[in-house]
């Protein structure tokens, strides 16, 4: 039986206007042609450096912003540019887990009341139901009942994060986006989180869309790879497809940066050159060509449109030959 499609992106632009002086104004281009198909029960994960656009898409996805052009759908339902009324609905079935635990709860409220929150706006449930189903939900996260009455400065950073998948997962979302859910904590205790996420994620059938920077989690916990370059998407395709043989030289670049316990593999790293160019001034041609060692003029007069080469999705005019070197390393 084939899953059903939770979320679904079509070319999604967000561009923003940014004044320059007092008379003048520039657009910049946050997010540029992101487009995925998200099934339940599946992990999408965005990957690419600071600046290239990923919270940009996790504030769409979420329904915080609306997208300048393209489309959003959510469990079938357009959620482009929905009425308030639609939007409430919709914004139910997406919630979002953030980077920082300690940052995302409100210092002044216990525990319970942050979960029994979402509840409150959201539903006509009484206060011992509300107060039930947070009980049963920290449970379910691996925190003690008893903890119901306590402030969130009294938990270490892991149990704030499953306190804010707790939150996260009190209205029962279809889709979770995941903003560096792990990276604010140490190597063991993220672990435990990870696998608490992969836990919850075959109990409630639920997809995320999982934000990273580090690749070493994300080969972990994907099932298909959105690689984002100065807001593109430069690569699309299967986790393991992607990491045994990138077809970007961007991806491969992120790939070997990697960190490893092969001894054979740590001389295989590619250093880029140069820096993230400004997305208010991007270059002509491929938004990569300054940085890239498979740069050719036809880079910077021609955009790399996205091409299938093998089941990934890929925009480079040189792709066949950066797999190629990938392959003989």
């Amino acid at each position: 039986m084939t899953a059903k499609t939770m979320m679904e992106a079509r070319d999604l632009v967000q561009t923003y206007s940014v004044r320059q002086g007092a008379f003048k104004s520039a657009s910049l281009h946050a997010v540029r042609g992101v487009s995925f198909a998200l099934k339940a029960g599946k992990t999408l994960a965005v990957v690419g450096e600071s600046g290239c656009g990923k919270s940009t898409l996790a504030r769409m996805l979420t329904l915080i912003e609306s997208p300048t052009s393209g489309q959003l759908f959510i469990d079938g339902k357009d959620a482009t540019r929905p009425d308030k009324q639609a939007l409430k609905a919709l914004r139910r079935d997406v919630q979002m887990v953030f980077q920082n635990p300690y940052g995302s709860l409100n210092p002044r409220k216990k525990i319970g009341t942050v979960l029994e929150e979402p509840l409150v706006i959201n539903t006509t449930l009484d206060k011992e139901e509300r107060r039930r189903q947070a009980r049963d939900m920290m449970t379910r996260v691996g925190l003690r009942p008893e903890f119901y009455d306590r402030y969130p400065h009294m938990f270490s950073g892991g149990q704030r994060q499953r306190i804010a998948v707790a939150r996260a997962l009190m209205l029962r979302p279809q889709v979770l986006v995941l903003d560096e859910p792990v990276s604010a904590l140490d190597v063991s205790v993220q672990a435990q989180v990870l696998n608490l996420l992969n836990d919850i994620q075959e109990e409630f059938g639920l997809a995320y869309l999982f934000i990273s920077h580090d690749l070493s989690v994300v080969r972990h916990v994907a099932d298909d790879l959105l690689v984002m370059y100065l807001g593109r998407p430069v690569e699309v395709g299967p986790r393991e497809k992607i990491f045994t043989a990138p077809r970007h030289p961007y991806t491969r670049a992120l790939l070997s940066a990697t960190p490893t316990i092969d001894p054979h593999a740590r001389g295989q790293r590619v250093a880029l050159k140069g820096e993230l160019p400004s997305p208010l001034n991007p270059p002509s041609g491929c938004v990569f060509r300054g940085r890239c060692p498979y740069a050719i003029e036809r880079c910077q007069a021609e955009v790399p449109e996205l091409r299938d080469i093998d089941g990934v999705t890929v925009a480079c005019h040189r792709a066949e030959e950066v797999m190629h070197n990938t392959a003989s390393l």
